[in-house]
């Protein structure tokens, strides 16, 4: 925990030099982070991928290590499905909100299989947080 709060002026940093960035080069910037991105992401992986196994060849009791790691490992994958299920709640519910907006516009009668739409698409966020729920609960 100490060391995201200490990561948290490192990233704001980091947050208003990229701002910098994109403000004096533009196009090139955006391909210097895209890139630097993609290089931290492969680390990321690599360090999350290789810590699990080095923590299991030291453990005394590999049962509990072994527990342990997989109830990280769905912690992540409820996060994962949270997340995923919401930006693409977000996305759908802005395209469809947006035609539904121009249908009323246009025809006020279509209010009801308007909002209907926009529900449907906001059930995909539901559905992430019901897989949530059932990964931590097997955790």
């Amino acid at each position: 925990m100490t060391v995201w709060l200490l990561a948290l002026p490192v990233l704001a940093l980091v947050a208003i030099g990229a701002t910098a960035l994109l403000r004096r080069r533009g196009r090139s910037a955006v391909v210097a982070l895209v890139t630097t991105n993609l290089a931290v992401l492969a680390g990321a992986m690599l360090v999350l991928m290789t810590g699990p196994a080095a923590d299991a060849a030291t453990a005394t009791d590999t049962a509990t290590q072994t527990a342990s790691t997989a109830n990280g490992s769905a912690l992540i994958a409820a996060a994962i499905a949270v997340a995923g299920s919401s930006i693409g709640a977000a996305i759908a519910v802005a395209y469809t909100g947006s035609a539904a907006l121009a249908a009323m516009s246009e025809r006020p009668e279509m209010f009801g299989r308007a909002m209907v739409v926009v529900g449907l698409a906001e059930g995909i966020a539901i559905y992430g947080l019901i897989i949530a729920i059932i990964l931590i609960g097997n955790a």
